[in-house]
């Protein structure tokens, strides 16, 4: 018995060693194991933001990854749902269900923040902070104090907000810019290119009109027809590339509701052509004896514009004026085009909203908008 205790004692010492050894190692691993974490972290820092310069000449510090954006109003919205629906944290405005469905129903579910410039002015700025949204996304026209009105936004909110510029003559790069701001080159530069060559067609066939050949447009709405988009206002772009629009007032207004105007001063400019807005007095105007003289109703030459999911034409003026505008040459213009409209409608809700018209769909969608 004697002769085992230096045994045991030798054995005793060993696991010891052991056991000092063991954590000896844990310890480094561990602290291995935090200085790589710190290491990792200080570059995954150096990595979560990035300078964005936007439309507005405004340098604004943006998350390098976005996964929850904000529209800053209605035109962003629809532009945004166009690029990336799932990254949407909430809506400028709820959608209606002949807007819903051509979207994921799920975006039903999403709340609702209001529009942050405007008329209104009633962006819920709570609701924003609540959702999480990484950056807030203003688009449409560059406006004189548009930088103070961002700033101002950036501050309240305490996230980025940045503005894309979006002319009708250049949508590609307004896409492009969102591209490179969210990550998704691929999928904005489908929409540029789409962009791109929709209003160089547009545009190339429109200049071998005369100017004197121009169809004499008016762009009515309202529920008597007697609201007009005017000449040099931003919402009627399309109708001012297109043809020559007869409705000229001292001041445009740039409102999507027109300019308030008599039926007398209608039948001084007597259009030949007349487009009619939703919900106006398309269905009742040719058998109102008040209309009759004007030229576009007695010739049976006045149109709806179609507005699912939104207007082509304006209200707000969007990328669905892409659209408007193949949609309106054509209409004005048919011997300079040898494509179908069909093709061209189903071809622009399927790229821009992933969706596939039916016959039925597409015949309801313009019913009121083609010659017969």
């Amino acid at each position: 018995m004697e002769k085992a205790r230096p045994k045991r004692a030798r054995l005793r010492r060993i696991l010891a060693l052991a056991c000092t050894l063991v954590l000896a190692l844990g310890m480094a691993g561990a602290l291995a194991a935090c200085g790589g974490s710190s290491q990792s972290g200080q570059q995954s820092g150096q990595a979560q933001t990035k300078e964005f310069t936007d439309s507005a000449g405004r340098t604004v510090e943006v998350p390098t990854n976005i996964d929850k954006i904000a529209p800053s109003g209605h035109t962003a919205n629809q532009v945004l749902l166009t690029v990336a629906p799932e990254k949407m944290a909430g809506l400028s405005q709820k959608l209606s269900d002949d807007q819903l469905k051509y979207f994921d129903k799920s975006l039903a579910d999403l709340p609702v923040f209001g529009a942050a410039f405007g008329a209104k002015g009633d962006m819920n700025k709570e609701a924003v902070a609540a959702s999480g949204a990484q950056i807030v996304i203003d688009t449409g026209e560059y406006k004189d104090g548009l930088k103070e009105d961002l700033d101002n936004l950036q501050d309240q909110l305490g996230i980025p907000v940045v503005f894309i510029e979006t002319p009708l003559d250049d949508w590609g790069s307004a896409y492009r810019k969102l591209g490179d701001l969210l990550g998704m080159q691929d999928r904005c530069e489908t929409l540029a290119a789409y962009c791109d060559s929709a209003y160089k067609q547009v545009n190339d066939a429109v200049s071998k009109v005369p100017a004197d050949k121009r169809v004499r447009v008016a762009y009515l709405l309202g529920d008597s027809g007697l609201n007009a988009i005017a000449k040099g206002s931003y919402q009627g772009t399309v109708i001012d590339l297109i043809a020559d629009n007869v409705v000229e007032v001292e001041k445009a207004s740039g409102s999507g509701a027109g300019n308030e105007i008599s039926l007398e001063q209608i039948g001084v400019w007597n259009p030949d052509l007349i487009v009619f807005g939703a919900n106006s007095i398309y269905s009742s105007v040719g058998s109102d004896a008040a209309w009759s003289g004007i030229s576009a109703i007695a010739h049976k030459n006045y149109y709806e514009v179609p507005s699912t999911p939104w207007t082509w034409l304006n209200n707000p003026p969007t990328v669905n004026q892409v659209l408007g505008m193949q949609w309106f040459a054509r209409l004005c213009y048919p011997d300079q085009f040898s494509d179908d409209l069909q093709n061209v409608v189903t071809d622009y809700y399927k790229t821009f909203y992933n969706y596939d018209l039916t016959q039925d769909e597409y015949n309801q969608l313009v019913e009121k908008a083609v010659r017969k």
